[in-house]
Formats: structure tokens, sequence, C-alpha cells
């Protein structure tokens, strides 16, 4: 396994500023809202009721109960409390998924690009990741036609995320409804729907891989409270899909990390209850990305707002010409270490479908509005005199 980018770029962040350096952390996905006091006291409550003996396996049922009805309200889907698990964070309920799937030498679809833990999970696993290269052309999303190109007898998985991480696509529902024509027709391939960036959406309703009923069972849907709720540390994930499917996932996690703390669970299952919460942080982002992707035009990256998440997700330059001459990068990585090293400026390299790198609006600031505009502003001063060609 290798580490991730995200976190690669993440620890040296930490290393300069602990240096004393200004770093302006444009790399890790994670949210700078403080998790609501209402949730916090949930947990408080729980500990001072005594909750803290064993919990069962696929979660406790006030919480799977709140899952459920999340999925009504928000997907339309329907799911009983013994269709969920709940595990610690979307990454172990991918992994689990993966883990209770795959067998040496099973084939699993990646589109590319994807988030750069769905790789080495599969690798864990022994299975063989058949990636799928979806362009800038394409708005990175793939078509039925190429899923269906990709599909053998030894394909197992297909595992995608809408929102997208790392390019903010959102998959509308005709193009999901592309890729379900396709899955129907090979009900032994699995499909994993990553719906974690679901609330931090700027174009619309969201739309769930899960909603067409010729695909239904075949379809796995991982969800959490991370990102739309401010509870990244929680660490609250979750699965819900065919009982079938979900009881091997169970069998997994009953022999790796068994239960989370009631506590973390009852404040998950207040979070799930306040809608307005997701739709609050999602138009801080919204505006923190007009904001940025201004000023990076400006400065001459081939740049457009995505349609959710954290994240701008641009190619990379091929050279920046300025003060101290012209510097030439030959990846998205070469590009990101500059940043770092000359300007202080961490980002996360994206060389899984050519070079690009990404930069994330969720930058600590305390001082709202002003807070922002101040770290942006820094950004530009810190990038003025270069020019950079594509």
């Amino acid at each position: 396994m290798e580490e991730s980018a995200t976190i690669a770029m993440a620890k040296k962040s930490r290393e300069l500023k602990s240096q004393g350096m200004d770093v302006i952390s444009l790399s890790l996905g994670e949210p700078d809202f403080h998790t609501p006091d209402f949730i916090k006291a949930a947990a408080v409550e729980a500990l001072e009721q005594n909750y803290t003996t064993y919990t069962p396996v696929p979660g406790y049922d006030d919480l799977r109960e709140a899952i459920a009805h999340k999925f009504q309200r928000d997907n339309n889907l329907s799911y009983t409390k013994d269709q969920i698990v709940v595990s610690t964070g979307a990454k172990q309920s991918i992994a689990n998924l993966v883990l209770s799937l795959i067998n040496p030498d099973d084939e699993v679809i990646i589109p590319a690009p994807y988030w750069v833990s769905y790789l080495e999970i599969v690798k864990v696993a022994e299975g063989v990741p058949v990636v799928i290269s979806a362009g800038i052309d394409k708005d990175f999303k793939i078509t039925g036609a190429d899923l269906e190109a990709a599909i053998t007898p030894r394909t197992k998985l297909f595992m995608f995320s809408t929102p997208c991480n790392p390019t903010g696509s959102v998959y509308t529902k005709a193009e999901l409804q592309d890729l379900a024509r396709v899955l129907a027709k090979y009900p032994q391939v699995i499909a994993m729907s990553d719906e974690i960036y679901e609330h931090i959406n700027f174009i619309g309703k969201h739309e769930s891989l899960a909603q067409f009923p010729e695909i239904y069972n075949q379809v796995v849907t991982v969800n959490g409270v991370s990102k739309a709720w401010a509870m990244t540390g929680w660490r609250i994930g979750f699965v819900a899909g065919n009982a079938l499917l979900v009881r091997a996932y169970g069998d997994v996690k009953d022999n790796s990390d068994s239960g989370q703390f009631l506590g973390i669970q009852k404040a998950g299952a207040a979070g799930l209850d306040e809608v307005s919460i997701p739709k609050a942080i999602a138009a801080k982002y919204s505006r923190r990305m007009d904001k940025l992707v201004g000023v990076l035009a400006k400065l001459g990256f081939q740049v457009r707002k995505p349609g959710a998440g954290f994240f701008l997700y641009m190619p990379a330059p091929k050279s920046a010409t300025g003060p101290s001459g012209t510097v030439s990068f030959d990846s998205g990585e070469a590009f990101s270490q500059w940043m770092i090293t000359e300007h202080l400026i961490s980002t996360v390299p994206w060389d899984d479908c050519g070079s690009f790198v990404r930069f994330s609006v969720t930058f600590v600031s305390d001082k709202g509005e002003a807070g922002e505009a101040e770290v942006i502003a820094e950004v530009e001063r810190r990038l003025s005199g270069w020019k950079f060609s594509f």
C-alpha cells in the first residue's frame, strides 16, 4: 500500500507549520466548522448515562432508523434498519465492503479520477483494479458504454462517487440511468455508490444510483456525517443495500472493528435529523468557491467551479515563469511540491488521469467572510508575478 497524497501533503504542511512557517493549507478536505453544540450534547448525555458498554456490531437501532429516515427523506430510497450497517467513517465502510466482496483476482472497475483510497483498498483485498479514464472533456464522468466495455466475466464490483472527490462532478439522473441500464444486464456486478458529498452540492438535487428499481439490489450506497454535519473526527459512516450483502459486510465488521462508542452513535442520530446544517455549510463553501475560482482564473489557471464538494480540480501547469526564471512541471506532484516549497501553499497532486492538482476550500478561518477573503488574497499575493503555461 502507498500513503495517500492527501495525507502526505497534510503531514508536510504540519511539519512546516511546526517550524514556524506560515503555510496556507489548501490540501485536506477537513471542514473548518465546529460540530454543532446540540450534537456534542447528545454524546455528553450518553456518557453521563453510562452508555459505555459494547454496542451492536451493525449499529444501535436509533441511529440505523435515523439513517433509514434520512434515505427516505433525502433520496426517496426505502431501507429497513436491517439493511444498514454503521462503521468507523465512510472510509472503513468502503474497506469492509470490498473485503466482504472481493476474492483474489476479482476485477473492480474504478472510473478515474478517483478518491485515493479506492485503489489501495482493492489491493488489500487482492483484487484487480480496472481503471477507466474519464477526461476533462467528459466532465470526468463515464458513460454506460464506457462501463460495459470494461466488464469481463471476472468483474465483481464497480465503485464510484457522485458527487466525485476530487473533481466535484455530479452525475445527473439521466447519466445514472445510463449506468443502471448496463448494470442491469450484469446482475453479478455489485455497484458501490459513494455519496459522502451529497449535501455539499451547488447545482441542485442529488441523485442516487439505487433509485432505479432494476438495480436496487445490486447497489450498496455509502454515506456518512463527516462532511455535511462537520463531524469528521467522530467517524460515523454507513452502508445501505441488499440485506444479504449487508449481512456479509457485517461479518467482516464483526471480526475487525466491532461496534462504535454509543455516545458517538447518539450524536450521529441527533445530527441526521437536522437538515439546516448541511444547507448552511454548502452555502459557505459555494461562496468560497466563487472567490477562489475568480482569483485562480485571474492568475491564468484553467479552473471552473465544480458542481459539488470542497475541491477545485484542475490541470497542473506545464511551467511557471516569474521573478526567479522558468520552472517546468512534468506532473501534478512536481507542481504541488513547488507550491509548498516555494510559496508555502499546500495542494494535492492528482496524477491518475493526467497531470492535475486539487485545491481545497476548507482552509481554517474563525473570522468569517473577512477571514476567507484574507486567505484568498494571500494566495493571490504569493503567486502574483508568476505566469502559468498549460
